[in-house]
């Protein structure tokens, strides 16, 4: 992947989250060059310039001697290497990494050519710092966790190659890489910047596209086996609202069931009224996950696309420019976005699982088995769901409310977004396991009303399941099927077989 400063789309990075390769275009070289001479020009004219040549922070008044500059960027970098936790994703550092060389392709961060470059040739040669999860409060930049990544460019700390950890000196070492000597502002720009919290922000986004698109297969498929109306999805309802993404869901249930002979079977003369709000609001409730997600994707392709350290070099003024950039609230906002919406397309699934093993609403076998009573069924595989979907509402409490004064009053209201986006992965995770849950009892549900067909975009997902998990006959361990579901689920498999279109988040 060429990145291309300020051009990069979320297509761009989730490919550079999936492996690919991440250098920097030849046209972005001139900028970063530029860029360091300013500096070298502003620590010759010896004025005090914060993070050049002043302490840090709450120490920001402390002029630091001409000789003493590399020391200070050594120092800064080590000092602030103190994150605690289990290390973060290979995945996520490796875009945290690629984030940070976009940001410094921008030509405002005051680094030298070499130690972009040597950013570039880590992630070419798949050499991934260790970096631990916790310690970012996401203002003042990820200071932190980007302070490990900076500690192994100088050789300090581990580094991950070929799925083996390694001193970080070693590391280089073996790939011919010699660890960097920081120049002027270098270990400050390098541990400056909101690049950890959009890494895992990104990769959320990423996940939750995924289950959002999931969730409307299982639904639809929930829909058939309770043999509920695809009425609540006629476009004429969602053009007089207007939201586009309850347009769209609304679309793309009534085409995801579209030639269904399940539902045929019920279109005339079905006593039911109503169908409950978890089948009949989908279009308004995933709509509006839509375009929750939505905006959390504009947030963070433009956070992407951004610089966000300090100082900021403008080098045809040759000023250094103290801001704010490193505040992290635009991150955090767009993970509590993600936050609710992953909370939602659990919730929802949850109650369309528990309509389905409930024989009064959903006309079926209780507990969607054919023997009951001998047999559990489904019983507690709701229960589990109802477990994550609730652990879930708990982690969803917004972090960008909870502020936390830090470096002596200094940074005294910061963005909470490193925790904020750290968590969702995890609550993603539970939301798969809620959607493999509902695509085992939606596929069951199914079965029963054999010989009648679903759509073709149903049967497809409805195969694709048996393929690896056979319909319940008598009770049996249940988790490997659960595991099975799930797998379809998190990698894709089920949106992938199925063939129908699926709007996404761009």
């Amino acid at each position: 992947m060429i990145i291309t400063p300020a051009a990069i789309t979320l297509a761009d990075w989730r490919e550079i989250y999936e492996g690919a390769s991440a250098e920097l275009s030849a046209g972005a070289w001139d900028a970063i060059d530029a860029s360091a001479a300013a500096v070298a020009r502003i620590v010759a004219k010896g004025a005090p310039v914060y993070g050049i040549n002043t302490g840090f922070g709450k120490l920001a008044s402390v002029r630091i001697a001409d000789d003493e500059l590399s020391v200070l960027q050594r120092n800064i970098v080590l000092s602030h290497a103190a994150g605690t936790g289990a290390p973060s994703p290979t995945k996520i550092v490796r875009l945290m990494m690629a984030l940070k060389l976009a940001s410094f392709g921008m030509g405002a961060s005051g680094v030298k050519r070499e130690t972009v470059a040597m950013l570039e040739a880590m992630l070419a040669k798949g050499l991934i710092p260790v970096v631990p999860s916790q310690g970012s409060v996401g203002a003042s930049g990820d200071l932190a966790p980007l302070s490990h990544m900076a500690a192994a460019m100088i050789g300090v700390g581990a580094i991950e190659i070929g799925g083996k950890v390694l001193p970080a000196a070693e590391a280089l070492e073996q790939a011919g890489l010699e660890p960097l000597d920081l120049g002027p502002k270098e270990g400050l720009a390098l541990l400056n910047g909101t690049q950890f919290s959009t890494g895992n922000a990104l990769a959320s986004l990423f996940r939750a596209e995924i289950l959002f698109r999931s969730a409307l297969i299982t639904g639809a498929l929930s829909t058939e086996a309770a043999k509920g109306s695809d009425a609540p999805f006629d476009a004429r309802i969602h053009a007089l609202r207007g939201h586009a993404g309850q347009r769209e869901v609304g679309d793309a249930l009534r085409t995801l069931m579209a030639g269904s002979a399940i539902r045929a079977s019920h279109a005339v003369d079905d006593p039911r009224v109503q169908d409950p709000y978890c089948l009949r609001c989908q279009p308004q409730v995933m709509g509006a996950v839509l375009d929750l997600l939505r905006q959390a994707a504009t947030t963070l392709g433009i956070e992407a696309n951004g610089v966000s350290d300090n100082p900021l070099i403008f080098a045809d003024t040759d000023e250094a420019l103290s801001g704010g950039n490193f505040h992290a609230e635009p991150v955090a906002f767009a993970a509590d976005m993600i936050a609710m919406a992953l909370c939602e397309i659990g919730s929802i699934a949850e109650r369309r699982i528990a309509m389905l093993v409930d024989p009064a609403l959903s006309g079926l076998p209780a507990f969607l088995t054919p023997r009951p009573g001998l047999n559990s069924g489904f019983m507690i595989p709701q229960v589990t769901a109802a477990a994550l979907v609730s652990e879930n509402k708990q982690r969803a409490y917004p972090a960008s409310v909870d502020s936390i004064p830090t470096s002596a009053n200094q940074e005294d209201h910061v963005s909470m977004a490193a925790h904020g986006a750290r968590r969702l992965l995890d609550m993603a995770d539970n939301v798969s396991a809620v959607i493999g849950i509902e695509l085992l009892a939606a596929c069951q549900g199914i079965d029963f009303h054999a010989p009648l067909k679903s759509s073709d975009a149903l049967e497809a997902a409805h195969k694709h399941l048996r393929a690896q998990v056979p319909t319940l006959e008598d009770d049996r361990h249940f988790h490997p099927d659960m595991e099975a579901a799930t797998a379809l689920i998190r990698s894709g498999s089920l949106v992938a077989a199925v063939p129908a279109s699926l709007p996404g988040v761009g």
